[in-house]
């Protein structure tokens, strides 16, 4: 599944203008309705769906962008919708900018995991440089929903191909963990999970023959994300982490490795 294949032409609305966030919840609720799949969803529901989830946390993850989303019972597709607020919206970003660009997503309750990759492909379209700028010169719904597509490079659930290799990626830094993680959401994956593990200082540190190199306490942080990607997409996997980290063979605190699957088969839930 492409992003083609859920963004809604009928749910695209360009040069939107909002009050505050509660009028832009409110907007999204009727531009998500002019699609015919939600034409049973009560708006109430919607609207209350949406509120619970910014209660969480708001979706306005900063740099003019907000995606917010929720799942409900009553859905059975997927429904992205674009809108365009070129003199931005206060949305409660992370980063207490104005939000100009918010993709939408309402989801069915039964596909958490398919939600999870819509949710990072749509992140990743609009982190491209020049993505959101393109986006917003765009005065018509119809220059908008064109200008979205042809920043999207990331297909949706499992290809075909039963070639695949087993990434493992460590890491010893928090920030690059959660950004590393995001963006492997995104990536052609039959399942990824993150090991608690501890740095092998925090056990050396005790052993009197090496308790000299540790004066402080160890940093305690230290994950491993296990990852099962296509082997056509390794290389960009790779890419895109050290787009995150720079160059592996100079940073320190991230190790990726890669090993070939001769077999593979299932996968695991992303809920928690």
């Amino acid at each position: 599944m492409k992003l083609a294949d859920v963004l809604r032409r009928e749910s695209v609305a360009a040069d939107a203008q909002f009050r505050d966030k509660s009028g832009a919840l409110h907007g999204i609720v009727e531009i998500a309705k002019r699609c015919p799949i939600l034409s049973s969803v009560d708006d109430q529901e919607l609207l209350a769906s949406l509120e619970r989830r910014e209660k969480l946390g708001s979706t306005g993850f900063g740099k003019g962008i907000a995606i917010p989303h929720c799942r409900l019972e009553s859905v059975s597709e997927f429904v992205v919708g674009l809108v365009s607020v070129p003199g931005g919206v206060d949305f409660d970003a992370i980063d207490g900018q104005p939000v100009k660009v918010i993709v939408f997503i309402i989801a069915p309750e039964a596909e958490p995991n398919k939600h999870i990759e819509v949710l990072s492909a749509i992140s990743q379209t609009l982190l491209m440089p020049g993505a959101v700028d393109e986006i917003l010169a765009q005065g018509t719904a119809e220059a908008l929903y064109e200008s979205f597509l042809r920043h999207t490079a990331v297909d949706i659930g499992p290809k075909d191909s039963a070639s695949k290799n087993l990434l493992h990626v460590f890491v010893q830094d928090e920030g690059a963990f959660r950004d590393i993680l995001q963006m492997l959401a995104g990536i052609e994956s039959s399942s990824i999970v993150v090991l608690d593990a501890e740095n092998v200082g925090a056990y050396l540190a005790e052993m009197p023959m090496f308790a000299d190199f540790w004066t402080d306490s160890p940093s305690r942080f230290s994950r491993v994300i296990v990852a099962v990607v296509e082997r056509g997409l390794t290389n960009e996997t790779i890419r895109r982490i050290e787009s995150i980290t720079g160059d592996l063979n100079t940073r320190e605190g991230v190790l990726v490795t890669v090993q070939q699957i001769s077999y593979s088969s299932g996968t695991l839930s992303a809920r928690p």
